[in-house]
């Protein structure tokens, strides 16, 4: 017998659901209003302001969850592009997602949303910010920290120097550490990108194993971002982020592939330096990262007028 929708107010939304190395994806396929904006960023602007109400519905409980992921598909102001995309998570909207990119690659071939399937395009100028920065941590003191730029900053710093282990170590302790650097950048290092001020803001911090040497290991890390959402994959733009450090340390050469695996799930991302670049009057290098991403579902989502969680909630 074919499922029926439930009675219900207002348009259905449709969702295909994927993850890349165990991080979900959660594709938003059709039932958003129209998103108006001349520019991706302008997007972004629009439905923060405007519809932010349905990224609640569907990255919340009781439909999501606190570290559920999503992409809208809208429409791009480039002529050479067959989409669009706005990514969202339980604290608002990022500017750049690697694992939701290397996902939706899979979707927009398997729907027909590309023209004509080409090889894989390296993502957009990756660059270290600033190196060794010394921030006061509380109930940590002093620590010292990188930032570097792969879509999105982030913090980076060793697990060890909070006595942890990115692979071992509790995950409720690696996001304590995590979020607690997170807020003193935020407080005490002011960003900028030569882009767009709409990019300049830290998403969030990346633990490390320290293994930044160069080697044909894995090397694994784990991300923390937005309000303190634990990535499962080894995070697309901070491995991006992070070979952009390593190369900026001269750790890496062009063309050297390295692994990064993901503390929370073992899942593992391939990521190398294709191009030396500039972004601004930064030196930039092109990265170019490798996953797999899987389908788990495909749901249709409704509002019943009487329910008063309707909009979602988060438990802490």
């Amino acid at each position: 017998m074919e499922m029926q929708l439930p009675p219900h107010e207002g348009d259905e939304l449709s969702v295909v659901d994927m993850h890349t190395g165990g991080e979900p994806l959660r594709i938003i396929h059709s039932g958003y209003p129209e998103v108006k904006g001349d520019s991706v960023l302008s997007k972004r602007r629009y439905v923060r302001e405007h519809l932010d109400h349905l990224r609640r519905v569907l990255m919340f409980e009781p439909r999501g969850h606190y570290d559920m992921y999503g992409a809208l598909v809208v429409d791009s102001e480039l002529p050479e592009a067959d989409l669009g995309v706005l990514f969202m998570h339980n604290e608002g909207y990022s500017t750049m997602c690697g694992h939701a990119v290397i996902a939706l690659g899979r979707f927009a071939v398997d729907y027909k949303l590309v023209k004509e399937p080409q090889s894989p395009e390296p993502s957009v100028p990756a660059f270290t910010f600033a190196t060794d920065v010394t921030v006061s941590v509380e109930k940590f003191g002093d620590v010292t920290v990188d930032i570097s730029y792969g879509g999105a900053f982030y913090a980076f710093v060793d697990a060890k120097r909070f006595g942890l282990d990115v692979t071992t170590s509790r995950t409720r302790d690696l996001v304590d550490a995590a979020t607690a650097v997170t807020n003193a950048v935020k407080s005490q290092v002011k960003l900028h990108h030569p882009s767009s001020d709409d990019l300049a803001f830290l998403y969030g911090t990346i633990l490390t194993d320290g293994k930044d040497d160069y080697s044909s290991d894995p090397t694994a890390n784990m991300c923390v971002f937005a309000e303190a959402q634990v990535d499962r994959s080894p995070t697309g733009s901070g491995v991006t982020a992070r070979v952009a450090l390593q190369y900026h340390r001269g750790l890496i050469q062009l063309n050297q592939t390295r692994t990064f695996q993901s503390g929370a799930t073992g899942s593992q991302f391939t990521g190398r330096a294709v191009e030396e670049t500039k972004c601004g009057d930064f030196k930039a290098v092109v990265v170019e990262v490798s996953g797999r991403a899987f389908y788990t579902g495909v749901s249709r989502y409704v509002q019943e007028p009487e329910d008063k969680l309707t909009h979602g909630f988060l438990l802490k």
